[in-house]
């Protein structure tokens, strides 16, 4: 637990967090290693973790019907993926594919979730900094839409 209490110590979406939160998040962690082209998670599972990339890169991918799978957004050290384990119905939106190793922390949701009802300061932070995140990608899908389609107009709410 010392090891990944210290990893999420030095990561920037933890930060401003109380010590007994990062003991809690850190005891309901654990490290996960990924080999190239493995999955990670298939969308339209049921998301029941979320993941903090300490090493490597992982493509999200989206399928159309019909058509193969489409990477629509690659992340890195320090990122965190996913965030559909927050909102019911508690289901991937996407897919997500080791490009080569990756080493993660994997952190399992339905005990995030016994922890943010117990502790709604916890809880509170946890929604703010997942906001921000969702916010975040949102923006990226946005701007990855106006290089696609010419820059348009592409509203997607906000």
């Amino acid at each position: 637990m010392n090891e990944l209490l210290e990893i999420l110590k030095g990561q920037p979406f933890f930060e401003g967090l109380r010590e007994a939160d990062l003991r809690l998040l850190a005891a309901g962690a654990s490290l996960r290693t990924f080999r190239a082209d493995e999955t990670l998670f298939r969308e339209h599972e049921e998301a029941a973790a979320f993941y903090l990339i300490c090493s490597g890169r992982v493509a999200l991918e989206s399928r159309l019907p019909g058509r193969r799978a489409e990477v629509f957004m690659t992340l890195g050290r320090g990122e965190v993926l996913g965030w559909s384990w927050l909102m019911p119905p508690y289901r991937w939106h996407y897919s997500a594919r080791a490009l080569e190793e990756t080493h993660t922390v994997h952190f399992d949701a339905p005990a995030l979730h016994a922890c943010m009802d117990r502790d709604p300061v916890l809880g509170y932070a946890l929604y703010q900094r997942f906001a921000a995140l969702i916010v975040q990608r949102l923006q990226a899908a946005r701007l990855q839409a106006l290089d696609i389609y010419g820059g348009g107009d592409v509203g997607l709410g906000g």
